[in-house]
């Protein structure tokens, strides 16, 4: 036996609460679990609060327990699709209006890159400088001097 009746002991750790699970036994020999959550106060020092669950009642709360999660998750699904529901999709969203050149600039085309930029429209039919075609392999001839 462990400190005070503790058999186990585990934590996890949120952003502002630490959940701690510990299995302890009492004088009488009755186990039971001992939930304690942990949080800080802002003039200092922690708020703890704790639920004891004998190892005999675990079964119906565990009921209670998943009955309440299925709740949960239903109301947060239901949730995430009405907020899914309210935004716009792509189609409906408006056109964003361009932006009017600068004054003494004119405004870029497709022609004219941004500076430092490339140009996004290439010809289909023209290789790029250097590369063979795709699906073409490429053929090194030399010339030898005599």
């Amino acid at each position: 036996m462990g400190v005070r009746g503790e058999l186990f002991s585990t934590r996890v750790i949120l952003q502002n609460r630490t959940y701690f699970f510990n299995v302890k036994e009492n004088r009488a020999g009755d186990l039971y679990l001992n939930i304690v959550e942990s949080k800080n106060r802002e003039e200092g020092g922690f708020d703890r609060q704790s639920v004891i669950l004998f190892a005999e009642d675990l079964q119906e709360f565990l009921k209670g327990f998943d009955e309440s999660l299925r709740v949960l998750e239903k109301s947060v699904r239901e949730q995430r699709r009405a907020a899914r529901a309210e935004r716009p999709s792509r189609a409906e969203k408006p056109a964003r209006d361009e932006k009017p050149a600068r004054a003494g600039k004119p405004a870029r085309t497709a022609d004219k890159p941004a500076r430092g930029g490339r140009r996004t429209e290439s010809a289909p039919d023209k290789p790029r400088k250097g590369r063979p075609p795709q699906g073409e392999k490429r053929m090194v001839v030399r010339k030898r001097e005599h």
